[in-house]
């Protein structure tokens, strides 16, 4: 494994860059300025909502790329680099489908705020760490003023056994992303972290062998398998396991922070030769 060839990082933010208790740590934020004085860019790849991603990264902001959405868009600082959303007929069809789902809890994630329409205090607790820029409102399908990249739905019963049966046979006409043990994500069929980083490797002219991408679970395949030196968490869902290349320890043990220490350490000593 030649570390010296790393041009760009990228990471996951749940139950990979983000510890046990949802916060970065202090060793990252002093690795960031070593990947900088390296010219090495850093990406946050998330399926949260861009505010959130944004305010647990908040001292810098300003220098990171962010996919937020799960590829639904990429913004670096101010700018907005990349949009992939879902016509609102198709929205407003999924969430009256979704309703039916006895264990669903639903979060329509739009440009301007997420919108959620449940009174359910256990999930709106849940809901707040992922989302911080949102509104309650009485119908989701009476939301047509924004532009929508994903619906994210909440199971208490887990993703994979409540959620996930019940819309897999729509998997030919959207995406479908089992995104966490609780999280189900529906989003435009060309919607994901895999196509986001690859036109992100376009614009800064990085070679899928020249990036690190660092993830746990299943909306992080593509974005895996446009990366050379990938690695799954010890915490990884066994396919994002089988996927990536290379492995690093738990989100809890600063598995990310390892590899990057590794990663400047190699290129500081390049740099004093």
């Amino acid at each position: 494994m030649d570390l010296s060839q790393v041009k760009l990082v990228i990471s996951d933010m749940d139950g990979t860059l983000l510890n046990h208790k949802d916060q970065v740590s202090d060793r990252f934020f002093e690795l960031f300025k070593e990947l900088q004085a390296h010219d090495i860019p850093f990406v946050a790849a998330s399926g949260r909502q861009y505010y959130s991603i944004v305010s647990k990264l908040a001292p810098i902001k300003d220098d990171i790329f962010v996919i937020a959405e799960n590829g639904g868009i990429t913004v670096k600082g101010e700018e907005v680099l990349d949009t992939c959303t879902i016509d609102t007929e198709t929205v407003h069809k999924l969430i009256r489908r979704m309703r039916d789902i006895e264990d669903a809890h639903i979060v329509l994630c739009g440009r301007e705020q997420a919108y959620v329409e449940s009174n359910h205090d256990e999930f709106l607790e849940i809901f707040k760490e992922y989302y911080t820029k949102y509104k309650n409102v009485e119908d989701l399908t009476a939301i047509t003023e924004d532009s929508f990249f994903k619906i994210a739905v909440y199971s208490f019963g887990g993703s994979e056994e409540t959620t996930y049966p019940r819309v897999r046979d729509i998997e030919d006409e959207v995406k479908v992303k089992v995104s966490g043990e609780n999280w189900l994500d529906i989003s435009h069929l060309d919607t994901d972290k895999g196509r986001a980083l690859k036109l992100l490797q376009q614009k800064l002219n990085i070679s899928k062998d020249q990036t690190m991408a660092f993830g746990d679970y299943n909306n992080d395949l593509e974005m895996i398998e446009q990366a050379a030196f990938s690695f799954a968490m010890q915490n990884a869902h066994p396919n994002v396991a089988k996927a990536a290349n290379y492995s690093t320890k738990s989100n809890i043990e600063n598995g990310v922070e390892h590899i990057l220490e590794q990663l400047v350490a190699i290129k500081n000593q390049l740099h004093t030769k």
